[in-house]
């Protein structure tokens, strides 16, 4: 989730020393600081859900899920974000310090205030990573999943709208119910 941007100006150094003596993290966008608001019980259930799923998954595998404490950098002058779930398969991201390079697949769980800026300016940030093959969003407040796939030169979208529907998140070739994302979450 972002939050309203930092009144002042920061270049990548000061953003990046800043922010490692921050209690909460902040996403970075050309010279902006925006802090992340806390989410909703639903939000972070709907977030260790599809990690705890992938994380079983993945297991012995090349790839490595992380959750919303490790940042995804896309150049070194920015932007960089904090996404609810992300995976990499890349070997220097597995031994990765600082952040995220070359996710595979990246999982935006959506809150009201932040669903417009999760599928407008981030998505396109987000698709200017090489590497990245697809960007879900998760709604929070309804059983609702959208999935951008790239294909050659285009992102196009499956959307999973009925409880009953199976997830398929191809990049990783990963298959759940989508109640499997939405268990014990209030709606």
């Amino acid at each position: 989730m972002i939050a309203n941007p930092q009144p002042q100006w920061m270049s990548v150094t000061q953003y990046l020393e800043w922010e490692a003596k921050q209690q909460i993290h902040h996403e970075y966008i050309n010279g902006q600081v925006y802090a992340m608001t806390g989410g909703t019980v639903p939000h972070n259930d709907i977030s260790l859900n599809l990690a705890t799923a992938l994380k079983t998954f993945l297991r012995g595998t090349e790839c490595k899920v992380q959750m919303s404490d490790v940042r995804v950098i896309l150049s070194d002058q920015g932007p960089y974000f904090y996404p609810d779930v992300v995976v990499s398969c890349d070997a220097i991201d597995r031994q990765a310090r600082d952040g995220i390079r070359s996710p595979k697949l990246i999982v935006e769980v959506l809150s009201p205030t932040t669903a417009g800026f999760d599928y407008g300016q981030k998505f396109r940030y987000y698709r200017r990573i090489p590497s990245l093959q697809e960007y879900v969003l998760i709604d929070s407040e309804s059983i609702s999943v959208d999935c951008y796939r790239r294909s050659d030169r285009q992102w196009q979208l499956t959307s999973y709208p009925e409880s009953g529907d199976t997830v398929h998140l191809v990049s990783i070739d990963f298959q759940c119910p989508l109640s499997l994302l939405y268990e014990n979450v209030e709606i």
